[in-house]
């Protein structure tokens, strides 16, 4: 694995949503998809829900998907001191894993202002860089 790509459901702030709520959707027309594009999904409360294997290529951002693991936070852009607590420590998780893995927003590979945060300004706040 080559990048961990952080990114926000566009729900509404506030809206619990789970990992089975975004299979659903994912897999329903119009995408049709195999189910659920992101690995891992942090709720609310920061519960960390599985979504596809780390060995199945995600379906989280156009071009990234191949060696990338897609994190999905629930919601916009105002989240939880556990949703940021579970999104640290599932990084340094893959951090030991995936040795040189580098993490990234999805508005950093995209025109999307997904995850609703600076990723790279967090991530050193955390000295995970």
């Amino acid at each position: 694995m080559k990048l961990i790509i952080i990114h926000c459901s566009d729900t509404p702030d506030g809206r619990e949503t789970s990992a089975e709520d975004i299979h659903r959707w994912h897999s329903e027309p119009p995408r049709n998809w195999s189910g659920i594009g992101y690995h891992y999904v942090i709720k609310i409360d920061g519960t960390v829900e599985a979504g596809r294997p780390e060995y199945w290529q995600g379906a989280h951002a156009s071009g990234n998907n191949e060696d990338s693991i897609g994190i999905c936070m629930i919601g916009r852009e105002r989240f939880t001191v556990n949703q940021f607590s579970s999104l640290k420590n599932k990084i340094r998780r893959l951090q030991n894993k995936y040795p040189n893995i580098k993490v990234i927003g999805h508005n950093e590979v995209s025109a999307k202002t997904c995850p609703g945060f600076d990723v790279q300004d967090w991530l050193t706040k955390q000295d995970l860089i």
